[in-house]
C-alpha cells in the first residue's frame, strides 16, 4: 500500500529491533500554571483525570506503576519492550536531583529501554537538559511538548502560561542536543477555523519537531472550558467525525512529509466525556482516516511549502 503519511509506529520499528509499547507514569508533578508561578487553575481545556490509566496513582512509585504496566501487557505480548512515558501534567518541573532520580528509577525497571517525556515549553532549564543530552547517548529518549496552538491569544484564553516564542525556543534548544522532540496540538480551539489551522501546519513543519501528535478539541466533565461552552456555546465549533476527518488530513497535506505523526485523535473516558462522542476507538478512526485520504488521492506533504 502507498504510504499516506510517516506513520508512528513505522518509526518506531526502525529505532528497535523488537516490539516497544509506553507505559504511563503520574510522578506526582504539578504544573507552573497551577501552582501560582505562571498561573492557577491548569489549562481550561484539562483534566488529566483523562489521561491516566487505572495503574496510574501517584500513591504508587514508578516502579511499582511500570510493572504493574508490564504485566498488563505482558499477559498478550510476553516478549514487549517498553518506553516509560511520563505523562501526567509537567514532568521537566521540580528539582533536577528529584527529577533525575525518578528517569533513572524508571530506565532501571525490568525491560524499560527508554523515556518518553512530556512537558511544558516554558519547563526545561538548561541544567536539566545537560542530562537529557548525556542521558539520550545512553538511551532511547523523546521529549514531548504542550504546543496546543501558536496563536498566543488563543493560548493566553485556554490560559496555557506560554507563548509560541517559548515553544519556538524550546523546541530548537532540545533539538540542538540530538534529542528527538515531539509537539501536541488541539484542533478546534475556540476561534481557531480552517485557514489558520493550515498557517499552524505550515509553522509546526518549520520547527525541528520529529513527532506530532494531534488531539480533537473535547470538553471534559469539571473544566473551565466545559463551564465557557455552557455560558457561550457558539463561541465553540464541535466538529462531527467526518467533518473532523477532512480537517485532519488537510493539515497533514500541509505538514512537512518528514515529520512523523503519533496519533490524530484524543480517546477519554466516556464519564468525563461531555462532547464531541464519535464512539470511535482509535484505531476506528484511523482506518476511517486512510479511507478518506484514499479516496481524495491525499498524502502528507501534498501541499506542504516546507
Amino acid at each position: 500500500m502507498e504510504k499516506l503519511y510517516n506513520e508512528f509506529g513505522q518509526w518506531l520499528r526502525m529505532q528497535f529491533p523488537y516490539k516497544v509499547q509506553k507505559i504511563s507514569i503520574n510522578a506526582g508533578f504539578t504544573c507552573p500554571n497551577r501552582d501560582g508561578t505562571r498561573g492557577w487553575g491548569g489549562c481550561t481545556y484539562c483534566n488529566n483525570q483523562t489521561f491516566n490509566p487505572d495503574y496510574c496513582r501517584t500513591e504508587k512509585s514508578v516502579t511499582q506503576q511500570l510493572e504493574e504496566g508490564r504485566l498488563f501487557f505482558a499477559r498478550k505480548y510476553p516478549d514487549m519492550k517498553y518506553l516509560a512515558y511520563f505523562q501526567a501534567y509537567t514532568n521537566t518541573y521540580g528539582d533536577t536531583h528529584r527529577l533525575i532520580a525518578l528517569y533513572e528509577e524508571a530506565l532501571a525497571a525490568p525491560d524499560v529501554v527508554g523515556l518518553v517525556i512530556g512537558t511544558r515549553p516554558d519547563c526545561m532549564p538548561d541544567e536539566l537538559l545537560d542530562y537529557l543530552e548525556e542521558l539520550n547517548r545512553r538511551t532511547f529518549l523523546l521529549v514531548e511538548y504542550g504546543i496546543e496552538s501558536i496563536n498566543d491569544n488563543t493560548l493566553r484564553r485556554i490560559n496555557r502560561g506560554h507563548t509560541f516564542a517559548d515553544t519556538i525556543e524550546a523546541v530548537e534548544r532540545t533539538a540542538a542536543r540530538g534529542i528527538h522532540v515531539g509537539g501536541h496540538v488541539i484542533l478546534g480551539l475556540p476561534g481557531e477555523g480552517k485557514g489558520e489551522l493550515m498557517c499552524q501546519a505550515e509553522e509546526l513543519s518549520a520547527l525541528p519537531l520529529t513527532t506530532l501528535k494531534l488531539h480533537q478539541l473535547q470538553l471534559i466533565r469539571g473544566t473551565r472550558m466545559a463551564h465557557e461552552y455552557e455560558e457561550c456555546p457558539n463561541d465553540f465549533h464541535l466538529y462531527d467525525v467526518d467533518e473532523y476527518i477532512d480537517l485532519v488530513i488537510d493539515y497533514v497535506e500541509h505538514l512537512r512529509p518528514t515529520l512523523v505523526l503519533e496519533r490524530f485523535v484524543s480517546q477519554s473516558p466516556k464519564s468525563l466525556l461531555i462532547a464531541p462522542d464519535w464512539g470511535l476507538k482509535n484505531h476506528e478512526f484511523t482506518a476511517r482516516l486512510r479511507h478518506r485520504m484514499e479516496e481524495r488521492g491525499s498524502w502528507q506533504g501534498k501541499k506542504s511549502i516546507s
